[in-house]
């Protein structure tokens, strides 16, 4: 029996050989350089423009939240370069968890898949509440109003506008959403694929609608102080504030990882990964930027503390016609971030299945369809539920350092990979190994180091049940270990 050490890692011919295997479990690629960096679109703008960009100059930046959008982006730029090349030269699914498990080995592998979870399913629980927040708010506009304590997490306080208060019992809006796109996932990725480019088409427009007419009603005072002084606590605007608020607002960065989860259903991977991943990174960054400074320039920071700050902006502008444009053009925007997060969940489940380190359920793939149908459930349910009982806080703060926790990881691997696999062909190179993973790993830790302490013992802890997971049913199913079994 063979039992090879933990540290065992998959060769690069193995996994790409894997990508051409063909058989019934084989996933349809019907997925072309558009739609892939319009997956990427739809992951990255969402609710970091529409929702936290507002909270987090509120608490944390004021109008330096422009700052903290530049830090992010910068580190995006040095982890993108790296997943571009690892995409390009491993063209499956399963995202930073199958660059991994090339280069550090399988309890490494799943370590890092286990904390995707925090990526993907809790990143769609998170945004899930933020779009409750924007349909509660347009059916207001519409004359229908939701029982505020049917569309917030429970414990929640939602302060009403005559004054009084209400807490939140469940997030039903949130669950509504979620079940729906499951179903749409559930029934085709070509069919999701084309409504998603749909969506992101309609929020782009939006988007840019508000910052070309934002501009010109900018009350320049709104921006002094840019960097406001430091309150005394690590965080509280200063210079700590830009890092904290760089480190909330992370995770809206996560889409060109979530368009690596869709390399073995790109036409042509060597080609069209690089292009969707540095293609999303790059338009998502400079309208991130645009954005925090338009909305900043509109209303006051310390106002921006809403559910709905863009919208708050255009009511600044006066337009109310226009608000309701932007909410509609939020909750478009929100939806395919949740959608993208959602189906890379079950595609990064699909994998580490696939190498029997999950159970086989979550590669079953419907014979029809061709997706991992019941996977996708189970996670939709999952997630439903997370959505309906946690707040967005706690939400958000995890997603930012597992979304952290495995970029350092990626660019660890193209380092490995430079010097254990030297001859495999590279489609797509990275420019400046070592140098750009390095940066890369640098200021990921620079991010993380401003997050809270309290999220980091929430990591410490998620990554303790899932290393109890691995060594109860993953280290004995595990296909690499035991390649009899496949």
């Amino acid at each position: 029996m063979a039992d090879t050490s933990y540290m065992a890692r998959k060769s690069v011919a193995d996994i790409v050989g894997s990508a051409e295997a063909e058989g019934s479990r084989a996933l349809s690629k019907s997925l072309g350089a558009t739609s892939i960096t319009a997956m990427g679109i739809g992951a990255i703008i969402g609710a970091g423009i529409f929702v936290l960009t507002g909270t987090a100059a509120a608490q944390f930046a004021g109008p330096s939240i422009i700052l903290s959008f530049v830090l992010g982006g910068i580190a995006c730029a040095f982890v993108g370069l790296c997943y571009s090349e690892l995409a390009a030269m491993l063209p499956v699914c399963g995202s930073s968890y199958t660059y991994t498990y090339a280069t550090l080995g399988e309890i490494f592998a799943w370590i890092i898949g286990w904390d995707l979870i925090l990526e993907y399913a809790m990143g769609a629980a998170t945004v899930a509440v933020g779009w409750s927040g924007y349909i509660v708010s347009l059916l207001h506009n519409a004359g229908i109003n939701i029982p505020p304590h049917l569309a917030a997490a429970p414990g929640t306080v939602i302060k009403l506008a005559d004054g009084t208060t209400a807490t939140g019992v469940v997030n039903l809006p949130a669950i509504f959403i979620i079940a729906v796109l499951t179903t749409m996932l559930v029934l085709g990725t070509k069919e999701s694929a084309r409504l998603n480019n749909v969506m992101v088409a309609i929020k782009l427009t939006v988007v840019v609608a508000f910052i070309a007419l934002g501009v010109f009603f900018i009350k320049s005072a709104n921006w002094h102080p840019f960097i406001p002084a430091n309150t005394g606590q690590f965080g509280n605007f200063g210079m700590s504030g830009i890092l904290r608020g760089s480190a909330v607002v992370f995770f809206a960065f996560i889409g060109f990882d979530a368009v690596s989860t869709a390399a073995q259903e790109a036409k042509r991977p060597q080609r069209d990964m690089p292009i969707g991943i540095l293609g999303s990174l790059i338009i998502c960054t400079v309208l991130y930027i645009l954005v925090a400074g338009v909305l900043t320039g509109l209303v006051p920071y310390a106002d921006l503390n809403v559910p709905d700050p863009i919208a708050k902006g255009v009511d600044a502008i006066g337009l109310t016609w226009f608000s309701v444009l932007i909410k509609i053009g939020a909750l478009t925007g929100l939806t395919t971030v949740i959608l993208v997060l959602l189906y890379g969940q079950s595609r990064i489940f699909f994998t580490m299945s696939e190498d029997g380190l999950l159970p086989p359920l979550f590669a079953r793939v419907h014979p029809r369809l061709h997706t991992p149908h019941r996977s996708q459930i189970m996670i939709g349910t999952i997630v439903a539920i997370v959505a309906a009982l946690t707040p967005i806080g706690v939400l958000g703060e995890m997603v930012s350092i597992g979304t952290l926790f495995a970029f350092i990881l990626v660019c660890g691997a193209v380092i490995y990979l430079r010097r254990s696999d030297s001859e495999a062909s590279r489609p797509f190179r990275a420019p400046g190994v070592p140098i750009v993973p390095i940066l890369g790993i640098l200021f990921c830790l620079l991010l993380m180091a401003g997050l809270p302490l309290v999220t980091w013992v929430r990591l410490v802890v998620w990554l303790v049940i899932g290393m109890t997971i691995y060594l109860s049913y993953g280290r004995n199913h595990s296909k690499l270990r035991f390649p009899e079994r496949q």
